[in-house]
């Protein structure tokens, strides 16, 4: 128990600190060299700093894997960015997630151990609304906050979405090791799930996903377990002397994946200033004057990146652009 001292002792203290009988700094360097760093016995470390480094660059592929695939998948650009890796509980994933969520179970074949991904019901429910064709404009409108259930063909469709995850789960591990894993099931109440001791220890990954301007976190539950069986290919040295070097295969996969990518492109028809009170007082049928002259060809953007410059027309009762020309090195 820490020691409570008097009001004399103190003042004595001060005193004698004041006085130079005690060397503060000498005392703090001793302090910090004989400070005990506390340790959680309910959250063990079982994977070293250099494995975790290891599953960073295993989960950077997973989420370029997975945003490509879902990309080609939905006609919708979806961003996948890794955000962090934790060793915790299997019960302090439970108690961090909705009580009401959707829970996609697998196994990885040889590996042991279930593994889980978890998506919320509110981002579940818009990649339903693509999946099914409906309007960007009208995505996400809906109310899903105070959603209980799914149906079975919602369930049926969000299945087909965990299983494209799944897939990117296998590609990104396999430079270290084939993996066959299959769905189990999906569930949505995770309180009943009984699979894992609630002190077992497992490797949380949580990834940021956005997908038209909406944001939210995939998380992925994998059990120590499942580490055990590899353990030795975990490591650094491991991972760069491997001999499986990138193949014709490789490159055929890479360039299928890169070519089936929806790009957005974006024509700029001009721009202007205006002050606060027009803008106030603008009216349905009001003109305004935009910077870009009509002789003069639109800017066009590929993403966020210039692509060229493009003559504005029409195509079968549409809006059209002509290409006129390519900024060099932007089209590669």
């Amino acid at each position: 128990m820490t020691q409570v001292l008097t009001q004399q002792e103190i003042d004595k203290l001060l005193s004698a600190m004041n006085s130079g009988e005690i060397d503060e700094q000498a005392y703090l360097e001793k302090e910090e060299e004989s400070h005990a760093k506390a340790y959680d016995f309910r959250r063990p470390t079982k994977l070293s700093k250099e494995y975790i480094n290891t599953l960073f660059m295993i989960f950077e592929d997973f989420s370029k894997y997975a945003g490509n695939n879902l990309t080609t998948q939905i006609r919708s650009n979806v961003s996948f960015k890794l955000t962090s890796i934790e060793q915790i509980s299997y019960d302090e994933f439970i108690h961090s997630i909705p009580k009401f969520t959707l829970l996609g179970l697998f196994q990885s074949a040889p590996l042991t151990g279930i593994q889980m991904i978890e998506i919320n019901p509110q981002f579940s429910m818009i990649l339903v609304e693509l999946l099914c064709g409906g309007s960007e404009t009208e995505i996400g409108k809906s109310n899903t906050e105070n959603k209980k259930s799914f149906t079975d063909i919602e369930l049926a469709l969000l299945e087909e979405v965990y299983k494209i995850l799944i897939v990117s789960f296998e590609t990104a591990w396999k430079d270290l090791v084939e993996l066959d894993c299959n769905l189990s099931g999906i569930d949505t109440n995770p309180q009943l799930l009984q699979n894992m001791s609630p002190n077992e220890p497992v490797v949380l990954v949580t990834c940021t996903v956005s997908v038209l301007n909406q944001k939210t976190f995939i998380n992925l539950c994998i059990p120590y377990v499942f580490f055990e069986g590899i353990m030795d290919k975990l490591s650094f040295r491991n991972w760069f002397d491997s001999d499986k070097g990138f193949n014709q295969e490789d490159s055929d996969h890479l360039h299928k994946n890169i070519k089936s990518v929806d790009l957005g492109l974006e024509t700029i028809l001009g721009t202007t200033t205006m002050t606060l009170s027009d803008f106030i007082n603008l009216e349905i049928g009001d003109a305004i004057s935009l910077n870009q002259k009509i002789s003069e060809p639109l800017k066009m953007y590929a993403g966020d990146q210039f692509f060229g410059y493009v003559k504005p027309g029409k195509k079968e009762n549409r809006l059209a652009v002509e290409v006129l020309e390519i900024s060099e090195g932007e089209s590669e």
